[in-house]
């Protein structure tokens, strides 16, 4: 360890990260307790629901089923965060994933802080700017969580080597198996990559091999577990799901196929302002000439191989979606603020510039792009004026701090911070809530539902799509009936209860049906939905 780095690495350090990490879980729960839950959440709810009324197991259950294409791990932690209020909240769905950002806060201050506590903060700034962070914070993400984990394994080999840090192989061990848990095998490759990256680029042979060679063990070992797990929970049959669904199908393109250079492209735009930043600083480093490489700068070089690994490993399969690269996002962070670590070179000083010119203008460019948002969802928005007010304070704060010359860079960079995360908090979450809202359709449904009691239909709904955005809001053991096709209604016995898309139930044709007035027409995840009541005809 270097000796000019002794004096900073002190228990102050440590402090100082938990206590950005608590200021950080503080904001990431923020306004959380009872929301309505929609989108991709549903699924996770859900599981967490049928385990609270039945008790866990080795895979999480839909309708009372094992679902192959995640274990159990995840749905755990909320089960155990659920246990004592004795149901699901968005709160406890999303507590797991607001600790996994947390760490990740924690580590990234921890990974720079020794180097320069700006550049600690100016990459905390620029992780909570990133918008899939935001959105996938305060949600149920196993891609975040991963990220903590790949992070955590990264920090240990790199503390080891240059914190002074006592070696840890049996906890990178246990990481990788906790990312396997989490995430099944991309959950222990991104991590081993990440770690296996560092040793390579340090030409740490012993260390490359005897690691690598444990993951791959370990790798088959998790395998193997889960196939048996798998035969266990549901037979062969669904043996032979769960080889698809977290094996071949995103391998194959079964789940959905994208180009090869999606991450790379698109990140630009998910990953903003960090991924596209970090970019921008890799190509000053490159054409700013040969220079002293210092411990800052290795770090930068470590980062860039770890983020690229995971970019390009991920680039593979076929299946590809925004959140999987979310561990390359904090080597993305710690990179793009490192203009700030360096005193010299034109370059980085046009860097800076720009960045400071972005944070300091975004309060000021999301007041416009509420104005718009005001006009365009009206119905949908209540008022806007308490966002407004702190958005117009936090701008005048952010013009204020340019002239405080120890807080010009850390002054307009948190906040704008708390600009957007404000805004999503006060504005975008409320109005997703509005616009994709399949609480108020379900319950007014279930109402009138319990009170002449029969079968449900879900009409095309889909079995592993809409259909659980209606019965996670239910929260009970009913299996409604499903049907797909118009002709699939027709063996369907009344009295049953039948539920669908304004547009299919406007385009049947069988008469019994086409007889029949919806009881109960409302907004379901953004399209009209009906409930239809089947009865049995009257006796002459």
């Amino acid at each position: 360890m270097d000796k000019a780095l002794q004096p900073l690495l002190s228990p102050t350090i440590r402090r100082h990260s938990l206590g950005l990490g608590l200021l950080a879980l503080v904001l990431f729960v923020a306004g959380n307790w009872h929301q309505a839950i929609i989108g991709f959440d549903s699924r996770f709810v859900l599981f967490a629901q049928e385990m609270l009324r039945h008790g866990p197991g080795f895979f999480p259950t839909t309708y009372g089923q094992p679902y192959a294409d995640y274990s159990a791990t995840s749905t755990l932690l909320v089960w155990l965060l659920s246990l004592p209020l004795g149901e699901v909240t968005s709160f406890t769905a999303w507590l797991p994933t607001a600790i996994a950002s947390a760490v990740i806060v924690i580590l990234i201050y921890r990974l720079t802080a020794p180097y320069s506590q700006r550049w600690a903060l100016l990459s905390v700034a620029l992780l909570l700017l990133s918008s899939t962070f935001i959105s996938e914070t305060r949600a149920v993400s196993l891609d975040q969580m991963l990220a903590a984990v790949a992070l955590t394994v990264f920090y240990l080999g790199y503390a080891h080597d240059h914190f002074g840090a006592s070696k840890r192989l049996h906890w990178l061990l246990l990481l990788v198996i906790l990312g396997f848990a989490i995430r099944g095998p991309i959950g222990l490759v991104i991590p081993t990559g990440m770690l296996c990256s560092y040793y390579l680029i340090n030409r740490q042979w012993r260390q490359l091999f005897t690691f690598g060679l444990l993951a791959l063990a370990l790798l088959v070992a998790c395998i193997g577990l889960l196939l048996l797990l798998a035969k266990l929970s549901g037979g062969e049959p669904f043996m032979q799901e769960v080889i698809r669904m977290q094996f071949l199908g995103r391998m194959d393109g079964t789940e959905g196929a994208s180009p090869l250079l999606y991450y790379f492209t698109s990140s630009m735009g998910n990953y903003a302002l960090a991924y596209p930043m970090a970019i921008l600083v890799l190509v000053a480093i490159l054409v700013g000439g040969r220079r002293p490489v210092d411990p800052a700068l290795q770090l930068v070089l470590y980062c860039a191989a770890a983020g690229l690994i995971v970019m390009i490993g991920l680039s593979v399969p076929q299946a590809k979606k925004a959140r999987y690269v979310l561990p390359m996002l904090p080597m993305a962070a710690i990179i793009a603020a490192y203009p700030f670590q360096v005193t010299r070179g034109r370059l980085f000083a046009c860097l800076r510039v720009l960045m400071l010119g972005l944070w300091t203008l975004i309060p000021g460019l999301l007041i416009v792009g509420l104005f718009v948002a005001r006009n365009r969802f009206a119905k949908d928005l209540g008022s806007l004026n308490p966002i407004f007010g702190i958005l117009i304070a936090l701008q005048v704060l952010s013009l204020g701090l340019l002239f405080k010359q120890r807080l010009r860079y850390l002054g307009p960079a948190f906040a704008a911070v708390l600009a957007v995360w404000a805004t999503y908090i006060v504005m975008v979450e409320p109005l997703q809530r509005s616009l994709y809202d399949t609480r108020t359709f379900t319950v007014q449904a279930h109402t009138l539902i319990k009170e002449q009691p029969a079968p449900i239909v879900l009409h095309a709904l889909g079995k592993d799509a809409k259909a659980i955005k209606f019965m996670v809001n239910l929260d009970c053991d009913r299996v409604p009936l499903f049907t797909q096709q118009p002709g699939d209604l027709a063996p369907i016995q009344a009295p049953a209860w039948l539920v669908m898309s304004q547009a299919d139930f406007e385009a049947l044709t069988d008469p019994r049906l086409r007889s029949l007035s919806p009881v109960l027409i409302g907004q379901f995840d953004k399209n009209p939905y009906v409930l239809v009541h089947l009865v049995k005809a009257s006796q002459p």
